[in-house]
């Protein structure tokens, strides 16, 4: 490798981002001038410049030049690479970089300015971090940046440390709101579904619901309701409704397609999009051809774009197609939702016609 000495200095940079998930240990900013650029340009191919050694964590470091780049398939590029040169490295060095493009008033080319990934140069044979087409010849030799023969490129080093002593737990607020519900402490709304009674609290049911909210905290006359009987729902439905409002996760409930669409139309009716979506997903593995024409109409009636999506999908093929309109309830969905229809169609001519462009 070549050894030509590349001006280097080193700058304030720019000011530190914060990271919530690793510890700056320390940053440093390099300006890396090229002078006579086009005398660099006789390195061979393959072969690089570097700056002189310089010191950032306690560890020594240089940055690389390749004027007609690293390997045959970047012939035509420039590129950069920063390197660890201890000889003995017996600890991880964790660091990321950014390489910058400098205008002539050393501001950085946002359209050149790349920064890697966190990176571990300890790993062995990992000495080395850069971008091997970090940009073109002809492109710097037309701009504007490359001025009396000479550029410049920035190096942002940042090297960090990962916590290591303590481990910050998962949320569990989740059981904590769960237990809430099952012990029913302060609880002062009740819920008569089906015969069966259940217990709750407003503040938590009006955070998570907008409808519940109007419901609950809506003017009333006579005082505040303390009882409100539900008659079209399931009781196990409701439960499960409330335990997803508590706990943000999938209840225990019947898998059953029945409960599953209950369930979704619930969702629906207390506006719980999450719970919405994740019915949705349950419901597209009980799709077939019996079934198809009765999740379509539902899809289209509680706007579920992602199960109608799937139902399309699934009648794109001639053969579910046939058998799909063999069913009853298919000239239901002919002559009471035409807007499917118009749909269906285009869906299947779409994908026809991306069959014959394929082929």
């Amino acid at each position: 490798m070549t050894t030509t000495t590349i001006t280097s200095s080193v700058g304030a940079g720019p000011p530190p981002s914060r990271s919530t998930t690793t510890i700056t240990a320390e940053r440093t900013y390099h300006i890396i001038k090229i002078p006579g650029y086009s005398s660099t340009l006789k390195v061979g191919h393959g072969q690089a410049l570097r700056t002189s050694p310089f010191s950032a964590g306690g560890r020594t470091w240089y940055i690389s030049y390749y004027p007609n780049g690293g390997r045959e398939t970047n012939k035509h590029c420039i590129s950069f690479f920063i390197h660890l040169d201890d000889d003995t490295v017996n600890d991880d060095v964790m660091a990321q970089v950014t390489f910058s493009l400098l205008d002539q008033h050393r501001n950085p080319v946002r359209s050149h300015t790349i920064t890697t990934t966190l990176y571990n140069f300890s790993v062995p044979n990992s000495s080395a971090l850069g971008f091997e087409n970090f940009i073109r010849r002809d492109e710097l030799q037309r701009s504007e940046y490359l001025n009396d023969d000479c550029f410049a490129i920035a190096v942002r080093l940042v090297i960090t440390e990962e916590p290591s002593s303590f481990t910050v737990p998962p949320s569990n607020m989740h059981l904590d709101y769960g237990d809430l519900l099952s012990s029913k402490e302060g609880t002062d709304i009740e819920f008569v579904v089906r015969g069966e009674t259940f217990a709750a609290h407003r503040l938590v049911l009006a955070a998570r619901s907008l409808v519940f909210k109007a419901e609950l905290f809506r003017p009333m006359e006579g005082g505040t309701t303390d009882v409100i009987k539900i008659d079209n729902m399931d009781a196990q439905v409701f439960k499960a409704l409330l335990v997803f409002i508590y706990t943000d996760t999938w209840p225990e409930i019947d898998q059953d397609e029945t409960t599953m669409v209950q369930l979704l139309v619930a969702a629906n009716k207390y506006s719980l999009s999450r719970l919405k979506i994740m019915c949705e997903d349950r419901l597209c593995s009980y799709i077939d051809t019996s079934s198809v024409v009765t999740m379509l109409m539902l899809a289209d009636k509680y706007q579920c774009h992602g199960l109608k999506k799937v139902c399309f999908n699934f009648l794109a093929s001639s053969r579910a197609l046939s058998l799909a309109m063999k069913a009853n309830n298919f000239r239901c969905l002919i002559q009471g939702r035409p807007t499917i229809l118009k749909d269906l169609i285009y869906n299947i001519v779409t994908h026809q016609l991306e069959i014959k462009l394929s082929v």
